[in-house]
């Protein structure tokens, strides 16, 4: 079994190891790959096993000996899945990983933006404090969440958990969900609908994956419904921002601030509007990427396969 992992550096740049994976075939692993060099590292593939490398129908009908697919993410936009199907290709995703450590940054951007920690943190070091006539200061506006409302735009295994920490911080929750099932009940939790995401919530949260109809569902239009005083926080997919028009609610005030991991291009060009709009704060796509978060991604990974050659595949999409 011929088994090769396209860039593997994201998920194992050294702390964790292969040596399951060795054992199911033989595996090469590449830490990153260009779009020239696919086909050629492809090919005699059995196996493929991706991150953010595309797999395209072109790439496919070159692969005759391809049979599986693993994608070492949740979302599995990058493969052409469709072509996949056609040829008889299984596709698997890794659906449950990183739902505490994705939460978990969900608030850290919020809690930035609420306390602005670092600048603080900055402040005193450049000698503020040093310097200040009274026993505390603060250079930024201080926001406290108890009695605000989040709203949950996407509505699963990650929203869900968000829901339980706001509700440890005291806040109400809204939520929309395409799929909306009674199974979630908690005092202050109600389901409404998209425009009531963006009418009545102080924070709102994308958790909904990436498809034709999620694409920009924050644009112009929705932010102009969102109070002055509201924050945007983004780490599922860049492309459900139309990142000009946010941009440009940012610069104009129109709502307080966002917290993104996630941008339309990564890594980011140059001109790239959010980095340089206002009360804009980015992580680099790494709320996915605890230690924990990526070892049971690895071990997820190699059961998806164990799985497959078992014959009872399991997390297909």
């Amino acid at each position: 079994m011929n088994i090769v992992v396209l860039d593997g550096y994201t998920l194992n740049p050294g702390d964790l190891n292969w040596d399951e994976l060795n054992k199911l075939g033989n595996v090469t692993v590449y830490d990153r790959t260009s779009k020239k060099d696919i086909y050629e590292r492809s090919a005699g593939a059995e196996v493929i096993i991706t991150n953010k490398t595309p797999l395209d129908e072109e790439l496919f009908s070159n692969l005759p000996d391809l049979k599986y697919v693993g994608v070492l993410a949740t979302g599995y936009n990058i493969v052409d899945v469709q072509a996949a199907k056609k040829r008889g290709i299984i596709v698997t995703n890794i659906p449950t990983y990183g739902t505490a450590s994705v939460a978990q940054m969900t608030f850290s951007l919020l809690l930035e933006l609420c306390t602005h920690t670092q600048k603080h943190s900055d402040a005193v070091h450049n000698g503020d404090w040093n310097n200040s006539r009274d026993f505390c200061f603060w250079n930024y506006p201080l926001i406290e969440l108890s009695g605000k409302t989040m709203g949950i735009i996407g509505f699963g295994r990650i929203g869900q958990q968000v829901a339980d920490i706001a509700y440890a911080f005291g806040m109400k929750v809204l939520a929309f969900d395409t799929k909306k099932s009674d199974e979630y009940n908690h005092t202050g939790f109600k389901w409404v609908e998209l425009d009531d995401i963006f009418t009545q919530s102080d924070v709102v949260s994308l958790h909904c994956p990436l498809f034709p109809e999620t694409k920009e569902i924050v644009n112009i239009e929705t932010l102009r419904k969102m109070k002055k005083s509201s924050f945007l926080i983004n780490t599922s997919r860049g492309p459900l921002i139309n990142e000009q028009d946010l941009a440009n609610v940012l610069n104009s005030n129109m709502i307080a601030g966002a917290g993104i991991d996630v941008l339309t291009a990564e890594p980011p060009t140059n001109e790239n509007p959010l980095l340089y709009a206002k009360n804009c704060v980015i992580t680099p796509h790494i709320a996915w990427a605890t230690s924990e978060a990526r070892k049971r991604l690895m071990d997820i990974a190699v059961e998806n396969l164990k799985s497959f050659l078992d014959g009872n595949t399991k997390n297909i999409v």
